[in-house]
């Protein structure tokens, strides 16, 4: 089959895509400077997908090296989220109608899915919204959601003159903070350092590490349910 589309995804890490991936025919490895890039036909389509590091200046730097080489019609900024909102719930899709950061506000386009999701502004800050009583402050702006990468995403649709799309899966309730310090582990480079979160998580091993574990199977669902919700959609 003739693939009659070209859509750049962007994410964060690489498990992001893991339900994605067993949808797609054909995938390889694409040989960009970025940390995982991989290419695969899915319904017709040529699927871009890239995971270069969390926060906004990684994922602009992955648009920035993708889209002159792909030339996608779309972009998608995908991934995991925490919730905002109180009724999401882990595994919950949730596709942004806005992208808010800083106080700029970018447009998002909506994709056609027949599938059940959550619409709402997405806050994207550059770092882990930590505690519940940030993620209340936050709440109080009018977001649903908050994750660390579209505004990056979105500044970089808006320079190439691209349609962008923003579809996330939850991974933390709105009521959820958490005992290890990912701010701490999160290094420049937009990687999650492992000794970092293991230092942390040892000095409340009792709630830290069966945080982790839970973490580890919300991440799991979440993209699961991504991957599925992705491949329904038209963009």
């Amino acid at each position: 089959m003739v693939s009659s589309q070209r859509i750049l995804l962007v994410a964060a890490e690489p498990r992001e895509f893991a339900g994605l991936v067993p949808f797609c025919s054909g995938v390889r490895k694409v040989d960009w400077p970025v940390r995982w890039s991989r290419c695969g036909d899915s319904g017709g389509r040529e699927l871009w997908m890239v995971a270069n590091g969390a926060g906004p200046e990684h994922a602009g730097q992955a648009v920035e090296v993708a889209h002159p080489a792909c030339g996608p019609q779309a972009i998608v900024s995908m991934g995991f989220c925490g919730a905002l909102d109180p009724n999401l719930e882990i595994g919950d899709i949730f596709v942004a109608t806005a992208v808010e950061s800083a106080g700029r506000r970018f447009p998002v386009c909506l994709p056609a899915c027949g599938s059940p999701h959550a619409t709402g502004v997405l806050a994207s800050i550059n770092h882990v919204a930590q505690s519940a009583a940030e993620k209340r402050s936050l709440r109080s702006s009018g977001a649903s959601a908050v994750e660390m990468e579209a505004a990056g995403v979105a500044q970089r649709a808006a320079k190439f003159g691209t349609p962008l799309f923003c579809v996330r899966s939850v991974t933390d309730r709105a009521s959820q903070g958490f005992v290890t310090d990912f701010n701490r582990a999160l290094r420049s480079d937009g990687h999650f350092d492992t000794i970092r979160i293991l230092t942390s998580a040892i000095r409340n091993p009792g709630q830290a590490f069966p945080e982790l574990i839970r973490m580890r199977r919300y991440c799991r669902i979440a993209a699961r349910k991504l991957g599925a919700f992705i491949v329904g959609c038209r963009f």
